[in-house]
């Protein structure tokens, strides 16, 4: 019996001993596997941008075929965000046109990106973005990070999650503690599926409640802030948000404009090119930052006649802009250009459809081929309404064709320069994308938008009065009447037209300077307040005073205009203050009546005298010059170059 329990104990020794030395080869082959763990790197499509993805690092595979240039990339080494993660990768040279892994790591935006044709990739030029990123080749020593079978589950930070080993995440997924969380609870809730066009996930995920009977407090905080794992892999919680959850842009400051694109929606477009406008429309809202800060942005689609898809309140970032674009369909009809320039000028730019008045209105005309109607005329009217019209033509008319456009160079004439500034003239529909950066650059550009300064928003206006016996209680009056009707006619605030008026004798006055009103209504008021001096007549010590006492506070970028009224010859010499006014580039309008001497009135004019100087017989009939007066100040100012 002893032999049987001694036999029988050795037995069972040896079974242990056999399952002992499996158990221990067993754990050697799972640490073996554990230790080569395989990585998990999403693939991504050619058009995904950098910031699209959340993660301040990441790392993801490309497809082959990124050398497209429909894959925009902006930047040299340091690239926008708005670019093509992949195309940026060739661009860099990390990659070539069959794809691979990559590594991408965000920095912060520059105020500058240098376009650049490197690797058959020609990135593009952007004057400024919130975010960039730079690329490495593939690296993954730092993501291979094998846990240690028993381990308690940890939070993955973010720049881990692309990267984990499938042996991990499974080894996660399956412990008891963690299992025990997701098992407990009994109605797991979708959260979705990863969007398509972030190209990085596709598993539907779930969530679970964190309060489950059995969880640790180590995965409580796991589900706080810790990735959804399941047995096909990792998705970050993270990731699972879009960009419309970051903090929403306020838009670029340096860019405050309000703009109306006018999109060609006649039938002979096709929808083909059609859509071809609606990418270019993107792509320009994408590169602006729109924002109520900055840039503001509606739409006016054309055909027999115009509509506006969205005004400038409408859409307050590039993102809600993006969306309403890819929803405008096609109208259909001629290319009446013309009537929908005229539309935008009457209808577009209000304060109910969003228009902030201290920014530039901009005017953006989209044209394939040319205009079924006039567009010469209307422009002008918009131009001088204070809009800056620019012009972008797609595929003119060829020759055989020309004798069907309404009005030949039709772009060059309708826009206020001729030297190519508001004028873009593209070959081919293809191109087109080759224009936004410059497109961009121009309407930004708010010290060369010299269209929105026109005659009537643009200068310092110094009246010099003549209060001498010789006018009269009456008369002065009449004259004071002058004046208030040539200032109604200009758009009166600080930063537009100002108004400013000296009375003289022998002496002289300032009756206000440019600063004291910011209002048409507080500046008429003030004209009829001024009081009637008397006294001699110096007309040469007046335009000196005028020149040190109410030109001299003129604002640099204003356009300097002096208007003097006087009924006599002066006593003193007029000629030097004149020559005075000239150097300090004054333009001087001289109104002679009654008894004044019309060679001094020429001497005082600016050259040429005849669009400066002018002569009435009697008071009475002042009121005959205002509009042409208006009418040379305009003339002269839309010839002037001021870009």
């Amino acid at each position: 019996m002893g032999i049987v329990v001694l036999t029988m104990k050795a037995s069972v020794i040896e079974v242990l001993l056999v399952l002992l030395v499996t158990g221990i080869h067993s754990d050697k082959e799972t640490a073996k596997k554990i230790k080569r763990p395989k990585l998990t790197v999403p693939q991504i499509n050619c058009d995904v941008k950098a910031g699209k993805i959340i993660n301040p690092e990441f790392m993801v595979k490309c497809p082959a075929g990124c050398q497209d240039p429909k894959y925009h990339v902006y930047g040299t080494g340091v690239y926008a965000s708005y670019s093509s993660v992949c195309g940026a990768a060739i661009h860099s040279g990390v990659l070539d046109n069959s794809g691979g892994k990559i590594l991408v790591r965000k920095v912060a935006g520059q105020s500058g990106y240098k376009g650049s044709y490197s690797n058959g990739v020609q990135s593009l030029s952007l004057p400024r973005w919130r975010e960039s990123f730079i690329i490495s080749g593939e690296t993954t020593k730092a993501y291979e990070k094998p846990s240690i079978p028993g381990t308690t589950t940890q939070p993955v930070t973010l720049t881990q999650a692309l990267a984990i080993p499938v042996a991990e995440a499974t080894h996660r997924a399956t412990s008891k503690p963690f299992a025990a969380s997701i098992t407990s609870s009994p109605r797991p809730q979708p959260v979705g599926h990863r969007s398509q066009e972030m190209g990085l996930w596709s598993p539907t995920t779930y969530t679970s409640s964190p309060h489950s009977p059995g969880a640790s407090p180590e995965e409580m905080d796991s589900w706080k802030s810790g990735p959804v794992l399941l047995d096909s892999g990792l998705v970050p919680k993270e990731e699972l948000s879009t960009q419309s959850l970051e903090p929403v842009s306020q838009g670029d400051p340096n860019c405050k404009i309000d703009l109306s694109f006018l999109i060609d929606g006649s039938t002979s477009i096709g929808k083909r090119r059609f859509r071809i406008q609606k990418q270019f429309l993107v792509d320009v809202v994408q590169a602006l930052d729109i924002g109520p800060a900055g840039p503001l942005v509606g739409v006016v689609q054309y055909g027999d006649s115009p509509a506006t898809q969205f005004n400038l309140k409408t859409h307050m970032n590039s993102q809600d802009l993006k969306t309403a674009i890819e929803k405008i369909t096609q109208r259909g009809g001629l290319s009446n250009v013309g009537r929908a320039i005229s539309f935008v000028t009457k209808n577009f730019f209000s304060k109910a459809n969003g228009n902030r008045g201290g920014a530039p209105n901009v005017a953006v005309v989209m044209v394939d081929g040319w205009p079924t109607d006039k567009v010469e005329e209307v422009s002008r009217v918009a131009r001088e309404s204070g809009i800056n019209v620019f012009f972008v033509t797609v595929e003119g008319a060829a020759e055989r064709e020309k004798q069907h456009v309404v009005e030949p160079s039709f772009a060059s004439k309708a826009v206020c320069r001729t030297n190519g500034f508001y004028s873009f003239n593209v070959q081919s529909w293809l191109s087109l994308h080759k224009t936004v950066q410059p497109l961009v650059k121009r309407v930004c550009d708010t010290d060369r938008l010299a269209c929105s300064k026109t005659c009537f928003n643009s200068a310092d206006i110094g009246f010099v009065i003549d209060g001498s016996s010789s006018v009269g209680t009456s008369n002065f009056r009449t004259v004071l009447q002058f004046v208030a009707n040539l200032s109604k006619e200009f758009e009166i605030s600080d930063t537009d037209t100002r108004i400013g008026a000296v009375q003289y004798t022998y002496e002289q006055r300032l009756e206000f300077g440019f600063d004291k009103y910011n209002s048409k209504p507080d500046i008429l008021s003030a004209i009829r307040r001024v009081g009637y001096w008397s006294g001699g007549t110096s007309t040469g010590a007046a335009i000196q005073y005028a020149l040190e006492q109410l030109f001299k506070k003129s604002k640099p970028n204003k356009r300097k205009v002096m208007i003097l009224i006087t009924d006599g010859r002066s006593y003193d010499d007029v000629r030097i203050p004149a020559m005075a006014a000239y150097q300090k580039g004054v333009i001087t309008y001289a109104i002679g009546i009654a008894w004044a001497a019309q060679d001094e009135l020429e001497v005082i004019a600016t050259h040429p005298a005849r669009d400066h100087s002018f002569f009435v017989d009697e008071f009475d009939n002042l009121y005959k010059f205002v509009p042409r007066i208006i009418q040379n100040i305009c003339t002269e100012f839309n010839s002037q170059p001021r870009n």
